[in-house]
């Protein structure tokens, strides 16, 4: 069971990236697949010019703000059935800024993996990827190394409302999380370590849960997402 965004190219006339048309050709057509689009008319057209199989498009089921609510609860039923889900929006990334946030969200909250193919920018897919609202968010850049700033700069961000988006280096990635955990901060976090790689790791939930989930391996590439108030 599992959601896989499908980032897709602005322009129409570009190709879709190679791993994703990979994917796709070799997993539309199972019965045990699901494939989201925004809209039927854009996503055929689209899907045709890219050399995808005509048969699968009376697969497509319709994710959008008009029908997310309604249909939200069976997608996570199917989900749950071991079904895999495959979600691409008109153009661009799927879930950033954009409906499939919510089912990304009810994803992480079912226990059912999320994950992308290839996408070139790491801070929109950890937004994406969180299932956090970020209508509105905040890039607070890296974290600073030395005290009192480090405190100081932790407690001023955690002020704001909004989702933030913070960086840190790999080798400071547990110093970051023990930080937040003196803290006490009650903020939901999402972790996403090795965007797109094959030892991709996300965790999502309180800075316990993260520390707890972390695992041995943990001098990762990371962007650490903080849930909006």
């Amino acid at each position: 069971m599992s959601l896989t965004l499908i980032p897709t190219p602005i322009q129409d006339d570009h190709p879709l990236e190679p791993v994703a048309k990979e994917l796709l050709l070799a997993e539309c057509m199972k019965d045990d697949v699901l494939i989201l689009v925004e809209e039927h008319k854009v996503a055929r057209g689209r899907w045709l010019k890219w050399g995808l199989p005509r048969e699968a498009i009376e697969k497509f089921i319709l994710v959008n703000e008009h029908t997310q609510d309604k249909i939200l609860p069976d997608l996570i039923k199917e989900m749950k059935a071991n079904k895999r889900a495959y979600i691409m929006s008109d153009c661009g990334l799927p879930a950033f800024c954009d409906p499939g946030q919510k089912l990304v969200d009810a994803c992480h909250r079912k226990g059912i993996k999320v994950t992308s193919t290839p996408f070139p920018n790491s801070i929109a897919l950890a937004l994406a990827l969180s299932g956090f609202s970020h209508s509105r968010f905040l890039f607070s850049g890296w974290v600073p190394v030395k005290e009192p700033e480090r405190t100081d700069w932790m407690r001023n961000e955690l002020k704001h409302p909004e989702t933030q988006i913070w960086m840190e280096t790999p080798y400071r990635l547990q110093k970051l999380l023990s930080d937040l955990a003196g803290l006490r901060v009650k903020r939901d976090l999402f972790l996403a370590m090795d965007l797109g790689s094959s030892g991709e790791k996300l965790i999502r939930g309180p800075v316990e849960h993260l520390q707890k989930n972390l695992g041995a391996e943990n001098k990762r590439e990371f962007v650490l997402v903080v849930k909006e108030l």
